[in-house]
């Protein structure tokens, strides 16, 4: 009993040591933690101005490599090959993704297309390697030639046997399987020979009468017979090169404004003018008046880019291809984008396009020669134009005018124009000062040496500009006689007297007056100032004359 008892005390005397040791220990950490609490709120606002001084710290590092990289000579080159790439490569994919289903429908095949549009890519890719390589000068020598003979192909075009007729438009070559507009040659010999004939003008000192003529009448005539095939969308892509090109060249705002009037009041009066235009306004004023039929391509972009959402369906898991929207690959890519990107591929194809309209006004502002600020200012605005009225008519705000989306559409021709012109404008970025200077310097960059291009020339003015400058530049003022007046004693006695009047021309100190060996009376001493002393052969005249 008694060793129980004992066994229980010693039972009891040791759980009651341990929940006394238990306690203490976290009275201890309780205290610990009472005593650093006070010092947690002045630590936290110091760790947070750390974190966002550190964070301030690098967003500016990273603002300053940026604007370093801004900074470089060469980083219009890169960012206009760049852009281009990215918008060749979306293209084939879309153009693959939207148009496989006509394809096979009508070839048997779904790579039909899609292997035409690759070949015409290869072609302007050659074409713009081609443009890299050519020199300023050649460009400009050969621009007016090249539009004539582009005039020519329009001509030819026209007559029937030559050009091919399609969906009610005579605007086709067809050689070997493949179709060629000569429209988008048109296009491009006009935007170089109207850059080349403007800057050769000095455009920024040539009068009125010097920008519009020739340069208008010239268009005029291309445009009678762009409207002629009839074709609305070259028409109205060719007015907007037009326009670009006197914007650019300085035209007055009143006479640009009366310009873009009348063009506005033209492409209306073309519109209205013949049965598919006319039907097409139609449709765009009132979609739901024939949604079955004129209406029905606009109707069905519409619900392809409802269905694509924010983040769309997937790429290749469209439906508006499957025979719901008409030339999904071709005019109404956009609304496949829509629907397989969604609103963020679309967004991104937006800023594709925002960032190459920076590029363009970028490599147009730093250009020193004239006619490459013109010509890439002009490209710029055209691609441009043209982008914006595809995207345009796709969503329903422009009536539909048939104009392709820049190197995004299924088009041939156009795929491999746009790429050439895009080549001339990686030729400007080149050209820049600042690039030409590093280049010849020695500096050269990786893609130079791949594409193992030549090194370029700086500008100098033409013979032509040269000699336009020449003869517009204010004359220096003649200098007046000086007017007589009283003058000292001194500076009247150093005078000579007998000295002959200043003559109304005098000659400079570059040009001294001759002397004349026939003496008439009066001007032989009147030739001699005073103190000036006569040589022998004047005294041994003299004795001659009066011995």
């Amino acid at each position: 009993m008694t060793q129980a008892s004992s066994q229980a005390t010693a039972q009891a005397t040791t759980q009651a040591t341990a929940q006394a040791t238990a306690q203490a220990t976290t009275d201890g950490v309780e205290a610990a933690g009472g005593g650093a609490a006070p010092e947690a709120p002045a630590a936290g606002p110091a760790a947070g101005s750390a974190v966002k001084v550190e964070a301030g710290a690098q967003l500016g590092g990273l603002r300053r490599r940026f604007g370093a990289w801004l900074g470089r000579p060469m980083t219009s080159f890169h960012l206009i090959i760049a852009i281009a790439g990215l918008l060749t490569t979306l293209g084939l994919i879309m153009v693959l993704s939207a148009s496989g289903v006509r394809s096979y429908g009508a070839d048997g095949s779904a790579w039909v297309i899609f292997g035409k549009q690759v070949l015409w890519t290869v072609i302007g890719l050659v074409a713009a390697y081609v443009a890299l390589r050519v020199s300023v000068r050649f460009i400009r020598r050969v621009a007016f030639t090249g539009y004539l003979i582009t005039i020519i192909l329009l001509v030819l075009v026209l007559v029937p046997g030559i050009g091919n007729l399609a969906n009610g438009s005579r605007k086709w070559f067809v050689v070997a399987g493949l179709s060629m507009q000569p429209s988008e040659l048109a296009k491009i010999a006009f935007a170089i020979w109207g850059a080349h004939l403007l800057a050769a003008r000095r455009m920024e000192r040539a009068s009125l009468r010097e920008m519009l003529i020739p340069l208008v009448p010239a268009a005029v005539i291309a445009l009678a017979l762009i409207v002629a095939q009839p074709d609305l969308g070259q028409t109205v892509s060719l007015g907007i090169i037009l326009l670009a090109l006197l914007w650019y060249a300085g035209l007055p705002l009143r006479v640009f404004v009366t310009s873009l009037a009348a063009v506005f009041v033209a492409g209306a009066v073309l519109a209205m003018s013949a049965g598919y235009r006319s039907e097409r306004v139609r449709s765009w004023i009132n979609p739901e008046s024939d949604p079955q039929d004129t209406g029905y391509q606009a109707r069905q972009a519409k619900f392809a880019l409802a269905h694509g959402g924010i983040f769309g369906d997937g790429l290749g898991q469209g439906v508006a291809k499957w025979n719901y929207l008409p030339n999904a690959h071709n005019d109404f890519i956009f609304a496949i984008i829509g629907e397989e990107l969604g609103f963020i591929g679309a967004f991104g194809l937006l800023a594709l396009f925002g960032l190459f309209a920076y590029t363009g006004m970028r490599i147009a502002r730093r250009s020193a020669d004239p006619f490459l600020r013109l010509l890439t200012a002009t490209t710029t605005m055209w691609i441009l134009g043209q982008a914006f009225i595809n995207i345009g008519y796709v969503i329903g705000v422009l009536p539909v005018t048939g104009l392709q989306l820049p190197l995004i559409s299924a088009g041939g021709t156009s795929t491999a124009a746009t790429l050439f012109m895009i080549g001339i404008m990686a030729n400007a970025a080149r050209h820049e000062p600042e690039a030409v200077a590093a280049l010849r310097a020695g500096r050269d960059d990786k893609v130079n040496r791949v594409l193992r291009l030549p090194l370029p020339q700086p500008y100098v003015p033409g013979r032509i500009e040269a000699f336009r400058d020449h003869k517009k530049a204010p004359q220096p003022a003649k200098a007046k006689p000086a007017k007589k007046g009283k003058q000292g004693p001194a500076r009247n006695a150093s005078r000579n007297h007998d000295a002959p009047p200043r003559p109304a021309f005098g000659r400079t100190a570059a040009r001294p007056a001759r002397r004349t060996r026939h003496h008439v009376p009066g001007q032989r001493y009147a030739s001699q100032g005073a103190g000036q002393r006569r040589t022998r052969r004047d005294r041994a005249l003299e004795g001659q004359r009066y011995g």
